[in-house]
């Protein structure tokens, strides 16, 4: 067998802590693809990322004659908060009056900010330290500025709401006097830098900081990428090929420059090789609005060559994943012996479950929308990204120019959830404003059906999961095997079966008392563009897994909460590497163990919150479910009341979190009411399905998600371990997991009906 190593791009997935991905070449020249670890020293964190971290103040504060203080914010807002947390904790450490602060965004430039993408929810887990010392720094340059001023010693001063107060005689300079004279101070670092105690927080865990942009949001005036106008703008949108990987063969643009407003039809290259971030190709139409592009795209004539996934059918394919998950599959973690347990237990010792769960659309409000204008030998771009230098490398490679010489201005981003870290999109401007006249700005925008049909999709999957149970429900063994398409498959053509770091989540690092344990994953094909989403294979896999222990609890005729519980064990910190999870979501083992002490309280916290174990009126049911991702840990309970003609209705959900220390409640709790929301919508009505190839579903009429009615009347957030003690977990995609697994547990509780397929819609 023939091996060749490629390194990822530098904008590989999650950016970071992959390793190398090798393609081994069979004789029959079949390809497969594994991530490999890097023979380098690991880095953890923030640095395996991309530009690190940087706490320089001179890069991030700047304080003007008059005191108003101006913060950046470096890293893009979509409805986390973090434009306003990170900033506020800056602000806290500087001692600084918010209401004489202002938040200004980064433009790209990780060189002078450290990383910039928002995936993998990192953003206060990799920046609270930096933007607090960032804070502490600033704060001590002012005071020893005052105290040269004064020619005193700096320990008799000190920093307090917007001035430097000198103890002994209650002098003051605010801070506009001094900011001339702290640039030129030396920034403090090491030792020498003094932060606060958390006792001394005034904003940090507060709730009394609203979002920055919250006046602009409520008034109509904040500015998302699909606000963007720039004078002498055009507008143009793409006829993309149906299905992945196809090409146009012939296309007729007589009648689309006929229509009014067009004024010109641009080709978009051919897709080669793996997805990656590249555009799928196709014809764009350039025009004076976006409804004569619109119409002008609808007046092309196109042939294409649909390629090898033109088959492509999602019912069949289920069929392909059932039996793949049936099969032996690629040992990802072993402990004991699970096949052997399986094959000597007795019949009424065994239990088995397959699991479903379908393609998924981001489906953001706000679809894919780029601005871009070429002028001197220079690009600039406005737009709504979650990974600005990668929409910044990608127009560099595109125009052949040098990553200095394209500005990438990151604007709002009406919802991103994974999608809009990939710039495809800002790739397919590019190419278009480079086809116009130099200086024209094009905007180019997606449809939503072009969001819905050109997506890069939640993975498609079938758990399979068989457990020996014997006296007292006591489990025995436990075997997971998954099969779904990788997202691996983006950067390697013919990559097949979850690698690790889709495995690490939720399937490999579960923390059970179990003897013999065996999690295996199927090597299927991917015909779709894979790419991750909000929680990525947390989904389907705590789907599965926590479906499984309620089926066992059941079927051992024991509450469900505490044979989970009894499951967990007794608290204790695991090494995830004795999991088999040397991923650990890029972060350090020691770091960030897995403490079941945590999980088990958030699992205490949402039952208590819920009432559980009360009695409940006819029809209602309790479900519960509990995931360990990004760092933080969640448990879920959902109450249902379904009637006598099966119509179900989601009554209340309660959310436990625990992600350590809390640094915006407000924002902390936000982000689980949105998760219990998506959750449910996820669960109950979302599906893409394909045909030919195709995707049938087109917009919200027939890719639903969640309407107002069939929201729960109820969501109670319940944070767990307020310790500064612990570093920071993420917030923006733990809440979401444990929420179909509950809804489906509380669903079986009312009706006795078991659903082990999504979307739940009329199964009920």
């Amino acid at each position: 067998m023939m091996t060749t190593s490629l390194q990822m791009t530098r904008r590989g997935f999650l950016q970071g802590g992959l390793g190398a991905l090798t393609l081994a070449v069979t004789a029959n020249g079949l390809i497969s693809a594994v991530w490999a670890a890097d023979a380098a020293p690991k880095q953890y964190g923030a640095d395996g990322m991309p530009g690190g971290t940087v706490d320089d103040p001179l890069a991030f504060v700047s304080i003007a004659p008059d005191g108003a203080v101006t913060i950046v914010a470096h890293r893009a807002e979509m409805g986390t908060g973090v434009r306003t947390s990170l900033p506020m904790v800056v602000a806290d450490e500087l001692e600084a009056v918010w209401d004489r602060v202002k938040v200004v965004q980064a433009d790209a430039n990780e060189a002078r900010y450290g990383n910039q993408n928002v995936d993998g929810s990192r953003s206060v887990r990799h920046f609270l330290m930096p933007m607090r010392r960032v804070g502490a720094a600033a704060r001590q340059m002012l005071e020893a500025a005052a105290a040269a001023r004064w020619s005193v010693p700096v320990a008799e001063v000190r920093a307090a709401q917007h001035e430097v107060v000198h103890t002994p005689t209650g002098r003051r300079l605010g801070y506009g006097e001094l900011a001339a004279d702290a640039a030129r101070v030396a920034v403090p670092s090491g030792d020498a830098l003094k932060l606060k105690a958390p006792a001394e927080f005034r904003f940090i865990g507060k709730n009394q900081v609203r979002l920055v942009d919250l006046e602009d949001i409520g008034k109509g005036q904040a500015i998302y990428g699909m606000d963007m106008r720039l004078p002498g703008m055009v507008y143009a949108v793409v006829a993309r090929p149906p299905v992945v990987g196809g090409k146009l063969r012939r296309v007729d643009s007589a009648k689309a420059l006929a229509v009014p407003g067009v004024i010109k039809v641009v080709e978009i290259p051919a897709m080669s090789g793996a997805p990656a971030f590249q555009p799928l190709g196709g014809v764009a139409v350039v025009a004076r609005n976006t409804w004569s592009a619109m119409q002008g795209r609808a007046a092309l004539e196109l042939e294409w060559d649909d390629g090898p996934n033109g088959g492509y059918d999602s019912a069949a394919y289920r069929q392909t994943l059932e039996a793949a998950s049936r099969a032996p599959g690629k040992v990802m973690r072993n402990e004991g012996d699970a096949p052997q347990a399986w094959s000597r237990a007795p019949e009424a010792e065994r239990y088995a479950a397959e699991y479903y769960v379908p393609h998924l659309a981001h489906a953001s409000m706000e679809t894919p929308v780029a601005t871009v204008r070429i002028q001197a030998g220079r690009a600039e771009v406005w737009t709504s990204i979650q990974n600005p230098a990668a929409a910044q490398d990608a127009v560099a490679r595109r125009l052949k120019l040098k990553s200095g010489d394209v500005k990438v201005n990151v604007l709002l981003l009406g919802g991103g959830f994974g999608r809009k870290s990939k710039p495809d999109f800002v790739d397919e401007a590019a190419i278009v404003a480079q086809a116009m006249p130099e200086g024209t700005p094009v905007k180019l925008v997606w449809t939503r059906e072009d969001d819905i049909h050109h997506d890069y999709l939640h993975t498609v999957s079938v758990e399979r999961l068989e457990a020996v149970v014997g006296k007292e429900g006591k489990m025995q063994s436990w075997l997971h095997r998954s099969a779904a398409p990788t997202i691996a498959s983006l950067f390697s053509d013919g990559a097949k079966g979850q690698q690790l770091f889709e495995s690490a989540m939720s399937a490999i690092n579960m923390p059970y008392l179990i003897p013999n344990v065996r999690v295996e994953t199927a090597e299927v094909a991917a015909h779709a563009r894979i790419g991750w989403f909000r929680s990525v294979a947390n989904i389907p896999h705590a789907f599965a897994a926590q479906c499984f222990i309620a089926e066992l609890a059941h079927r051992a005729g024991q509450d469900h909460k505490q044979y989970a519980l009894d499951l967990i064990g007794p608290a204790r910190k695991i090494d995830p590497g004795t999991m088999g999870d040397a991923w650990n979501y890029t972060e350090s083992p020691e770091r960030y163990p897995y403490d079941t002490g945590r999980l088990r309280g958030v699992i205490e916290a949402a039952a208590r919150g819920a009432g559980w174990g009360r009695e409940l009126p006819k029809g209602h049911g309790l479900g519960l479910a509990f995931c360990y991702s990004f760092m933080s840990y969640t448990a879920t309970v959902v109450e249902v009341a379904v009637d006598d003609k099966g119509g179900l209705r989601v009554v209340a959900v309660d959310m436990a979190m625990d992600c350590g220390p809390q640094i915006n409640p407000e924002r902390i709790r936000a982000q689980m009411e949105g998760g219990a929301i998506m959750g449910l919508s996820l669960a109950l009505v979302g599906e893409i399905t394909f045909e030919k190839g195709r995707v049938k579903q087109s917009n919200f009429y027939d890719y639903e998600v969640l309407r107002h009615n069939a929201s729960p009347r109820v969501i109670r957030t319940h944070l767990v371990n307020d310790d500064h003690a612990l570093p920071p977990g993420g917030v923006g995609e733990p809440p979401v997991p444990p929420v179909a697994p509950a809804l489906c547990n509380a669903i079986f509780a009312a009706t006795g009906k078991r659903v082990r397929s999504l979307p739940v819609r009329d199964a009920v």
